[in-house]
């Protein structure tokens, strides 16, 4: 059976911690609960100001620009990202996103299951 549904209507978790992470929010949008065994799609969204923690995991992850501005640091670089745009981090490379704009970032990322173990 095919699962659709619209992101709006699945409840935002809000992940800031005034620490590491500032701003964020995450939509679990296909996960094991939508029948999903190999992949959960998450949907971020990064107020002004937003921005994930530097970090590393052993899992790669795709993720798709859908609005704003995003800045990828990686090491030394920092690589301009924008809507429409994509980026793949393999595993084990340090990362973090940051919203370079005045507009909410929002963006799509897909990891194996063992990237969300909430599902």
């Amino acid at each position: 059976m095919i699962i659709t549904g619209r992101s709006a209507d699945v409840p935002p978790r809000d992940l800031h911690d005034g620490k590491t992470v500032f701003h964020v929010k995450k939509r679990v949008l296909i996960g094991p609960a939508q029948g999903a065994r190999n992949y959960v799609m998450r949907l971020f969204t990064l107020g002004k100001g937003g921005m994930t923690p530097y970090h590393t995991h052993p899992w790669e992850h795709e993720v798709f620009i859908v609005q704003g501005k995003c800045l990828i640091k990686s090491g030394t670089e920092e690589i301009p990202v924008a809507a429409g745009d994509f980026a793949f981090v393999p595993p084990n490379e340090a990362h973090q996103f940051v919203n370079a704009g005045d507009e909410p970032l929002e963006f799509i990322c897909v990891v194996p299951k063992e990237g969300e173990p909430t599902g």
